[in-house]
């Protein structure tokens, strides 16, 4: 009796090419030699467009549809469109809720390994990309041009509403739903809707108990980027905020504007009954501190 299909032995394959580095082993020399440049940092494919290289020629065909202006790639979901094949894998995992890349450190998921390796610079506090005017780093690239933006000043995108002026679209875009009072991004656990996918994600955090930035000085975790930022300056002494009346710094903007109480006069509303007003049962009030 023959065994079924699943249960035939397959011939073993004999991987005769060798890799002097790491020893991985290949069928053929020129996966070998192709597999070589790895470790030799060679990329021989380099694209015409941009000069970006690459190690594999396929590395270089997928690149240089970036450049091409046709998405032959269709979400059957939503009909959205992409360049790559790789990217619409991606994207459709989106409509299937497919998480499949966990954080090591705090346990979050990422449906691209793109998105965990970005959010991992969180953790470690790798910031590759630095502005050549001031020296200030940044996880994202897209960040170090926004933060561009401040030494030039350029801000394109204005509000029709109220004529303030953004140097990003989507950030137009949100403010603009202050204006609306658009709120499409409802809350699953307690219903609190907001105006951006950003602000809901912030806000999940409190019904998660998630504390993704830790500080390094003393450990302590917290929710948000902005009060890590603002706990880490009791260890650096740094006094971001003055009093324009006497020069006084301080760490943090509350602390400054109960400051600024100091230089602000107090009025005493507080009403006195002074004196009965003739020809009637009426008292005329005064503040207590105006004199008669």
């Amino acid at each position: 009796m023959s065994l079924p299909n699943s249960q035939k032995e397959r011939p073993s394959v004999t991987k005769h090419y060798e890799c002097p580095e790491c020893g991985k082993r290949f069928l053929k020399q020129t996966h070998l030699h192709s597999h070589q440049r790895i470790h030799t940092g060679e990329k021989p494919f380099s694209c015409t467009e941009c000069g970006k290289r690459y190690f594999r020629k396929q590395h270089l065909i997928s690149h240089q549809q970036i450049h091409s202006d046709k998405k032959l790639f269709s979400c059957t979901e939503c009909g959205k469109s992409f360049k790559r094949k790789e990217v619409l894998k991606d994207h459709q995992k989106i409509h299937a809720g497919e998480k499949p890349y966990e954080c090591a450190e705090c346990g979050k998921r990422f449906v691209t390994k793109g998105q965990l390796h970005i959010h991992k610079q969180i953790h470690t506090g790798d910031k590759p990309f630095s502005c050549t005017e001031c020296g200030k780093r940044f996880r994202l690239k897209e960040i170090l041009q926004y933060h561009l933006q401040t030494h030039t000043g350029v801000k394109p995108y204005v509000c029709t509403e109220c004529g303030r002026t953004f140097s990003k679209n989507d950030h137009l875009q949100i403010h603009f739903k202050t204006h609306t009072g658009e709120k499409s991004f409802p809350c699953a656990e307690c219903g609190k809707s907001f105006i951006s996918k950003v602000y809901l994600s912030s806000h999940q955090k409190i019904h998660t108990g998630e504390k993704p930035f830790p500080c390094s000085e003393c450990g302590i975790r917290f929710r948000l980027k902005s009060d890590l930022n603002r706990h880490h300056r009791t260890h650096t002494g740094e006094k971001h905020f003055s009093c324009n009346k006497c020069g006084k710094q301080f760490s943090r903007k509350e602390s400054l504007q109960r400051h600024m109480q100091i230089h602000t006069p107090k009025t005493d509303t507080r009403e006195i009954k002074c004196c009965k007003l003739e020809d009637s049962g009426d008292f005329q009030t005064f503040p207590q501190n105006q004199q008669l």
